[in-house]
Formats: C-alpha cells, sequence, structure tokens
C-alpha cells in the first residue's frame, strides 16, 4: 500500500508538473517587460518541479582538462549485472594513469550524487564506478541482492579492471570495500587492490553516533521490514520484488534539514523571479540530483541496518562472507586511508578512522588519515574544500601506492 500510495502521488505531481509547463509558457514571453510576469512565471516553473524522479540522472562529464589539453570523455559499460554496472569514464589519452574502481553508495541515490567526485579525479586517474541499477526495474527472476551480493560485485569488478586497481569507497560502502578487500586477500587474488580510500563510511557506528546512528538502534529489524519495506507495484519492471523506496530515504534526509531545504526552494523563487538565472540553475542542478531516487532491495537494506548499524558485527571482527568468517587482518597489500568530516552529521569522526584498528596487518607506511576541517558529510567528496584540501591528498596517497 506504501507504493501504490507513492505511485498516485506521482501521478498527481505529473499533472501540477503539466500545468506548470502550461502556465510558463503562457508567462515566459512576458517576463522581460512585467515583474507580475517574472513572478508568475517562477511560480509556473517551481510547479513544473513537483514530485520525484525514478530516472537516473545523466553524468553530462563530455570532457575534461589532461595536462595543457581538452580530452574528450565516453561513458563505456564494461560489464553489466542485472543490479548494477561497471561503468568507465574512457578518455584516449596516450599515458598510463592509476586504474580507481569509485564504489558507489546504495542510499536512495544513483551513482551520479557523485559526478563531482569523478569529475575532479578523472585527469590523474583512469575512472571506473559501481552504477547501481534502480530495484523498482530489476526483474524478481534476477533474484536477491543482498550485502554478500554487494561485496560479491566488488570483487567482480575488480577482477574484470585487472591488477593493480585502487578503490575510493564514499559513505556507506566503505563497509563493503573493506569486505571485499579481505575477501581477495584471503583468496590471494592477484585482482586486490593496490590501494582504498574509505570517505565518510560507517565502519564502527559505536563512535560518536549520529541521529542515523541512533534511529537505527532505536527499533529492531522486525520494526524497519514491517514498516519501511515496499512490494514493488504490477505497473513497474520489478513488480513482486521487495525493496526499501528511495523516496522513504529522501524524505528521512529532508526531515533532517527541513529548515535548509525550505531555505533552498525559497531561494530558487526569488532567484526566478529576479532573473538571477545562474544562481536559479545551481539550486535546480542541485534538486534535480537529489530528487532523483533509487529503490534498494529489501535484503540488502535490512542486512545493512542489522549487520553495520545494530550488531556492530564488522567493528567487532566478527563478520563472515557467504557464511565463512572474514580476517581484516589478512589485508597486508592494499594501503588504507580514511578521510572524515568535522562536521559530519551522518557518519561522525572516528567512525571510519576505525577501520585502521580493523586491518592490523598493514605497515604504518600503509597507512594515512586525514580529517577535514569545516565540512559535513558531503564536503568530504563535493564542493570547494574537496578539490582543493581533501583531493590532493587522496591523489597523492594512490600514486604513492601505485
Amino acid at each position: 500500500m506504501l507504493y501504490d500510495a507513492f505511485d498516485l502521488q506521482t501521478d498527481l505531481a505529473a499533472q501540477t508538473r503539466a500545468w506548470g509547463r502550461m502556465l510558463n509558457d503562457a508567462w515566459s514571453p512576458w517576463i522581460r517587460w512585467s515583474e507580475p510576469a517574472r513572478w508568475m512565471s517562477a511560480n509556473a516553473r517551481m510547479m513544473m518541479r513537483a514530485g520525484l524522479t525514478f530516472a537516473r540522472p545523466a553524468y553530462g562529464i563530455e570532457a575534461v582538462d589532461v595536462g595543457n589539453r581538452s580530452v574528450p570523455v565516453r561513458e563505456e559499460a564494461v560489464e553489466v549485472t542485472p543490479f548494477g554496472t561497471l561503468l568507465h569514464f574512457k578518455k584516449d589519452i596516450h599515458t598510463e594513469q592509476p586504474k580507481v574502481l569509485m564504489v558507489a553508495p546504495l542510499s536512495g541515490h544513483f551513482a551520479t550524487l557523485l559526478r563531482a567526485t569523478v569529475r575532479t579525479m578523472l585527469p590523474d586517474h583512469d575512472v571506473y564506478i559501481t552504477d547501481w541499477h534502480n530495484a523498482r526495474d530489476i526483474p524478481v527472476s534476477a533474484g536477491r541482492f543482498g550485502f554478500d551480493e554487494y561485496v560479491a560485485h566488488l570483487v567482480q569488478f575488480l577482477q574484470t579492471m585487472g591488477e593493480g586497481s585502487h578503490v575510493v569507497a564514499v559513505c556507506q560502502p566503505a563497509v563493503q570495500a573493506l569486505v571485499a578487500a579481505a575477501v581477495m586477500a584471503q583468496a590471494k587474488d592477484a585482482a586486490a587492490p593496490r590501494s582504498m580510500t574509505l570517505m565518510a563510511g560507517p565502519v564502527d557506528c559505536r563512535i560518536n553516533p549520529t541521529g542515523v546512528n541512533e534511529l537505527a538502534t532505536s527499533k529492531p529489524i522486525e520494526w524497519f521490514e514491517k514498516n519501511l519495506i515496499a512490494t514493488v507495484p504490477a505497473r513497474h519492471k520489478g513488480a513482486g520484488r521487495r525493496v526499501y523506496p528511495g523516496f522513504v530515504q529522501v524524505s528521512a534526509f529532508v526531515s533532517m534539514n527541513t529548515k535548509r531545504h525550505v531555505q533552498g526552494h525559497t531561494d530558487l523563487f526569488w532567484h526566478m523571479a529576479n532573473g538571477e538565472d545562474s544562481k536559479a540553475e545551481a539550486i535546480e542542478t542541485f534538486y534535480d540530483e537529489y530528487f532523483a531516487v533509487l529503490d534498494l532491495a529489501a535484503e540488502f537494506y535490512l542486512e545493512t541496518v542489522k549487520t553495520v548499524f545494530q550488531d556492530y558485527t564488522l567493528a567487532k571482527n566478527e563478520l563472515r562472507y557467504r557464511g565463512a568468517p572474514i580476517d581484516l587482518g589478512a589485508i597486508r597489500r592494499t594501503a588504507l586511508m580514511t578521510v572524515e568530516g568535522e562536521r559530519d552529521d551522518i557518519c561522525a569522526p572516528g567512525q571510519t578512522m576505525a577501520a585502521h584498528d580493523l586491518c592490523t596487518g598493514l605497515a604504518p607506511y600503509m597507512r594515512s588519515h586525514h580529517l577535514q576541517a569545516g565540512v559535513g558529510h558531503y564536503g568530504v567528496f563535493a564542493g570547494k574544500r574537496w578539490e582543493t584540501q581533501i583531493y590532493p591528498q587522496v591523489r597523492n596517497f594512490i600514486q604513492a601506492h601505485n
């Protein structure tokens, strides 16, 4: 019923957007000469933004500067499974660059949320990304996708990329990246990454617990399954699949910072009304991404909540992968860097750094940690401080272990 109610709301939002387009077409020719017309056009454009979308936004990275020239970038699907694509941002250059697998979170948004992160890394690296698919559109016949299947995808993708790759995991998949590295180390897999950079990830949620952590422990896992899991309706390709809907997750994110989002939309209206197109476009671009939602397979969501946020299985080094125990101490040849934000209210300082205590087999010269002052969660991997202060250290770390 939860998903059916949302689909009804989506249909109503589509009608609102249609009315908004019609009104904007009517008023936009007069905005140069009439202030009321600008106000009406701005109202119409706000109507056009009603509702969420399940369509993956484009990465939109057509070219990057490498050295002193602009180099075209094209997206190439290297490997495709029902649940995700290993996407390569291919550049036609002769210089060999470090291969980096960017591991995107499965937390209600598409991997395109890391667009800025990818763009920053592309001039110096050969970048791949885990481009996860929307569970709403995956047929039940494709099978389950849980915690182990996520890890298996990382192992498979790294094997496809071949020896000498590096991993950069952002937020939630810091956990799965650690497990994948341990699995490959225990198997003596030649494709095990040379380094892994874990950015703002919940390795040990017992440290400085945030509101997100407290919510996860406030209810038994049965409550999450009963109240937050829905069945995909018949109108979608994944009909019958149990999912944690992206619209639920995004609603939770918005509720955590309601005032900020209300102010953001207020600012957007006035920028539109005042003809400040560049300022309006910046806000629109952010919310186009923020309100593009992706559903998670129910088993992945529930297993992650239970394993990472309730039982702290990884933090206790008690995790099992496909029934076999995983020893993070087996990681000896994959260098480790952790990055945290001083003001992160989703993954607090100390939670990611805990990975160093678990990776007991690493020599001191293979470890690095950076705490970035003045940034919250998203500032760790996007924005000016990411570009000017965090990224140079990540780049140097990868180069040092390439």
